[in-house]
């Protein structure tokens, strides 16, 4: 009867746990970042404006771009249509209620490409509402480091959200036929993120 001997470096070896992979995490500099709207007025022209005050951050690696994460922040109070008696009324409950719903958050669920566009999907919350959307970036940038030897990346997103979908539904018919403000929203963003 033979009896096989088992070596005790072979019972003892195993193989190497796997490396998890970290995504880089970068901040969002907000100061050479930009969150833009059209809607169209009076089924005429596209009137535009910007949120002047936002905060975020991102998770990002240029070799697996379809691990990337945002969450991004944006005071609503910030609004600005070059009008001031607009603002006051975006800000009012007819429209944003700012009052009660101060920011609006986008949180991204998951990345995917799509040739040379990067299709983030995400919840965004504007005036008490989520719903999920899908922000197509594009134009990435290569990571350079700037003047202070910081990393930095930039980027170019755009989707489309329906302003009924969040709940704001004020608007005023017109003798002629239509609406005074459009339903569609057009959302475009530039931004400039910092490797933490």
């Amino acid at each position: 009867m033979t009896v096989s001997a088992v070596s005790p470096v072979a019972a003892t070896t195993r193989a190497p746990a796997p490396v998890a992979l970290v995504t880089p995490r970068w901040t969002l500099d907000a100061s050479h970042s930009h969150v833009g709207f059209a809607v169209r007025h009076l089924m005429i022209s596209n009137v535009r404006g910007e949120f002047t005050k936002l905060e975020g951050s991102a998770g990002y690696d240029a070799e697996r771009p379809e691990a990337s994460s945002v969450d991004v922040t944006i005071d609503v109070a910030s609004i600005n249509t070059r009008e001031e008696k607009r603002d006051a009324h975006l800000r009012s409950a007819d429209f944003f209620d700012v009052e009660n719903y101060p920011t609006i958050r986008f949180v991204s669920t998951s990345a995917r490409e799509r040739g040379e566009v990067l299709e983030l999907t995400g919840d965004l919350t504007i005036h008490g509402v989520t719903r999920e959307v899908t922000l197509k970036v594009e134009e990435v940038t290569p990571q350079s480091a700037d003047p202070w030897g910081k990393l930095r990346v930039g980027a170019s997103a755009k989707t489309k959200i329906r302003r009924s979908d969040f709940g704001m539904v004020w608007n005023a018919a017109l003798e002629t036929g239509g609406v005074v403000v459009g339903d569609e929203i057009t959302i475009t963003l530039e931004v400039e993120l910092v490797r933490e």
